[in-house]
């Protein structure tokens, strides 16, 4: 990915921060988890250019207020920004690594309480931190 679009500009992080405090409970734990894995991969230093770009675009789509299906739109509203977040985890997977990981647990646990999240059981991928 190399030309820049739409969504990746539109990402920044103070909206990114913004959408994702007022929008968590709504979200669910699912969405918020994905996007946390991606801005905190989108901070790794080995993270290249094309996997920080992946992040930007997937991340920028999720602070766009206006995409598929409104997001406030109850059940379904965060469908779509699912379906995007997700594509993008599988996409940068190796820049996901146990420092990622811990960050995102961090994060979840200080949201969600203290039920076990499920990114503290993904399965480790090998990737070098």
């Amino acid at each position: 990915m190399t030309e820049h679009n739409e969504y990746e500009e539109a990402f920044s992080e103070t909206g990114f921060w913004e959408k994702l405090k007022k929008y968590a409970l709504l979200a669910g734990r699912e969405v918020v988890e994905k996007a946390l894995l991606l801005y905190y991969a989108a901070q790794e230093e080995k993270a290249p250019a094309w996997a920080k770009a992946t992040i930007a675009a997937a991340l920028g789509y999720f602070i766009v207020p206006l995409d598929a299906i409104a997001d406030l739109t109850p059940a379904v509203g965060f469908a779509d920004d699912l379906g995007v977040l997700a594509l993008a985890v599988a996409a940068v997977a190796t820049y996901i690594n146990d420092d990622v990981r811990k960050k995102t647990a961090d994060k979840m646990r200080q949201w969600f309480g203290s039920a076990e999240s499920p990114v503290a059981s993904l399965p480790d991928d090998g990737a070098q931190d």
